[in-house]
């Protein structure tokens, strides 16, 4: 957990202090809760670190009564603080009123046990420490007393797949072809893991492609080996308080998708591949779940049939994985959609496969990158649009109303954006302020349409080199998305051209339910009415502010404030001078061609390619907007812009190509190219 600036380390014990150390005590997800009689608590409430308008903090609370099996601790702030995100806990707090329900694992405390769960607060003014506490109603003052009868049955499924939110995919390392380490990724280790779970992650999904592991047919028999690798980081995340979610991964497309064709063999393959997993893990505890299998596909197969296909699969996994006994009798099942599709015939296809199998320990899953023109940067599609929000809402609202609105829970397997690759120079695809408006919204959606996120990470998120987060800025985001919403603006920069005369400028605010509570750049708030004013939604930097930010008028950012709502993160908001960038001639090859530009504090949005009749040109001829990074790779620090030999290979000889570049201060600049054979020339307008 990132604790920036800590400032002091407070704590504060009620109750009587216990003589003796006690352990903290877990029990599986499903079982039964009986009512306890005389009950009595202490709680020790830590805060750890603090910083301007934020802390963290730590809660340990422990049972002196009778054993309970389910808790809830509820406290009150008299400075109105709120949680923003918590871990070890579900947070059900409702703003000042703070409440941390148990998870499966440790929701069973004895006499004496005690558990811990860490929270990220908000604060404004001051940030006392709460007065008192209530363990399932009754008040924690070191006393036992009267009972309380907390809530009784066993967990459902609905109950386990929220338990999990959110998820974190160990992505390209068990699923990896070649080896744990195949692509590019270390091994997995348990400080990867507590560094995951630290980060607030409630559950691991464990992607592994078994295919190069297994035996000859008809038994294809699991690698010992690989199995015992396997059990190995299932056993280090269960340790660890990570539920983990277990598939098959890319088997999906190296040989299932064969099954129209091959239908016998694969369906052998494939149940035999689940006959030794389920074997092997069926006296696990229920924070292990299995999904069936990764993004189901099959060659040259139409929908409808390939729902079917689907159907058959999920079927002979239920078969197998409940035959199997042990644990795996009421373990927690999860089944994808045709290639984890939220497209409603895909939502309707897995409903009914769920309706007929008549069993209440199963759970849905679809994979969501949003809207791929806006999640790879490419048909124009640059910005979190009304168009991108409404479709990204959309499929929840569809995948809602298919499955949890009947009690089928749901879990978001992979998410995030396509363009969001750390093997790149440039990272995202997407404008930055609008990168964030997407994780801002998903998360938000998720917790609305109650979803449990895991976040596709093979790497670009977490380096697991050095078990850091990559851009920390972007896991807050994922992290208070969790619990709360954040306030953004239609943009997250004014442009100053460097030789025009400021004036004012309006941005629109995207209050998102929050109270707007001012402008600030750093520890100093700018002054209503002189720096900015605020009509409706629009906010108005006055001329006179952005002069004084703009300090000498460097090229680039001059300087960043931050617009600050009631909760949820600030929205940066960067003050850049620019001129309109200036390209030059040059000519080079196809598969090495880069364009010298001056880029004067600008950047690229996109890039239009078309002929001279009209016609689009280069890949995706369906639109004149290109892929970035596919077809152009601007490098703002060596001053060019790549293109690309798979665009100059969709580029037809001798014709000249206009190349129309958007700038985000709002300019275009258009440059020419012919391609003659291995040679391209470039040419300014």
């Amino acid at each position: 957990m990132k604790t920036p600036g800590i400032i002091h380390r407070r704590r504060m014990r009620l109750g009587a202090i216990a003589a003796a150390a006690v352990t903290a005590l877990t029990a599986g997800l499903i079982g039964a809760v009986g009512a306890q009689a005389a009950q009595g608590c202490e709680v020790d409430y830590k805060v750890t670190g603090q910083w301007s308008g934020g802390f963290n903090a730590n809660v340990q609370v422990t049972n002196l009564g009778e054993p309970v099996n389910t808790w809830d601790l509820e406290w009150t702030w008299a400075d109105g603080q709120r949680v923003t995100r918590m871990w070890n806990a579900e947070n059900k707090s409702e703003s000042a009123s703070a409440k941390a329900s148990s998870l499966g694992y440790n929701a069973a405390l004895a006499t004496g046990g005690s558990t811990s769960f860490g929270f990220t607060g908000s604060w404004s003014g001051a940030n006392t420490d709460p007065t008192e506490f209530r363990l399932n109603g009754r008040l924690c003052d070191g006393s036992v007393g009267e009972p309380t009868t907390p809530p009784t049955g066993p967990v459902t499924a609905m109950e386990q797949v929220a338990a999990m939110q959110p998820g974190w995919n160990v992505g390209n390392t068990l699923d990896a072809l070649g080896g744990e380490t195949g692509w590019g990724n270390p091994l997995i280790t348990e400080e990867l893991l507590q560094t995951v779970k630290a980060e607030g992650y409630n559950s691991l999904r464990l992607p592994v492609t078994w295919d190069e592991n297994l035996g000859p047919a008809p038994g294809y028999t699991i690698d010992p080996a690989w199995l015992d690798r396997v059990a190995q980081v299932t056993d280090m995340a269960l340790a660890n308080d990570l539920q983990v979610l277990l598939n098959i991964h890319h088997d999906s497309w190296m040989w299932m998708s064969a099954m129209p064709t091959d239908h016998d063999g694969v369906l052998s393959k494939y149940e035999a591949i689940w006959t030794q997993i389920a074997e092997r893990f069926k006296d696990y505890p229920s924070e292990l779940s299995f999904e069936s299998i990764n993004e189901p596909q099959f060659t040259d197969t139409e929908p409808a049939a390939g729902d079917a296909l689907v159907h058959e699969l999920n079927v002979a996994f239920h078969e197998i994985v409940r035959g199997s006994g042990g644990n795996n009798e009421g373990r927690l099942l999860v089944m994808p959609t045709l290639v984890t599709s939220a497209d409603q015939p895909q939502l309707d296809a897995l409903k009914a496969t769920i309706d007929s199998l008549e069993d209440p320990m199963i759970a849905a899953t679809v994979h969501m990158y949003g809207p791929w023109p806006f999640s790879v940067n490419i048909a124009g599609g640059t910005t979190y649009s009304e168009q991108v929000e409404q479709d990204i809402t959309s499929t929840f609202e569809r995948v809602h109303d298919t499955f949890v609105a009947d009690d089928i829970p749901v879990i978001i397997g992979e998410w995030g954006v396509l363009g969001y690759d750390w093997t790149r120079p440039i990272v995202p695809s997407q404008q930055y302020g609008e990168l964030l408006k997407f994780f801002e919204g998903m998360t938000f959606q998720a917790r609305d349409k109650q979803m449990t996120l895991m976040l596709w990470d093979a790497g670009s998120y977490l380096n697991r080199d050095t078990l850091e987060w990559r851009d920390p800025l972007v896991q807050s985001y994922m992290d208070s998305g969790v619990t709360t919403r954040s306030g953004t603006a239609s943009f997250d920069s004014i442009y100053l051209e460097k030789a025009g005369t400021i004036a004012d400028e309006s941005l629109t605010l995207n209050r998102n339910g929050l109270e707007f509570e001012g402008l600030w750049q750093g520890d100093t708030a700018l002054a209503e009415g002189d720096d900015y004013t605020v009509e409706g939604d629009t906010l108005t930097l006055t001329a006179a502010a952005l002069t004084r930010l703009a300090g000498d008028r460097a090229y680039g950012t001059n300087a960043t404030i931050e617009a600050r709502f009631s909760d949820g993160l600030s929205w940066r908001i960067h003050i850049i001078t620019y001129d309109t960038p200036q390209l030059s001639d040059v000519s080079g090859a196809v598969n090495a061609f880069a364009i010298p530009t001056e880029f004067n504090g600008d950047q690229i949005a996109t890039m239009e390619a078309k002929y001279a009749d009209g016609t689009y040109a280069g890949p995706h001829d369906w639109t004149s907007f290109k892929e970035f990074w596919a077809t152009y790779r601007p490098d703002y620090t060596a001053g060019s812009i790549g293109l690309t030999a798979d665009f100059f290979n969709a580029v037809r000889e001798g014709e000249s190509v206009t190349l129309t570049f958007h700038f985000w201060g709002g300019g275009t600049v258009d440059y020419t190219v012919t391609k003659t054979g291995t040679t391209v020339t470039g040419t300014s307008a």
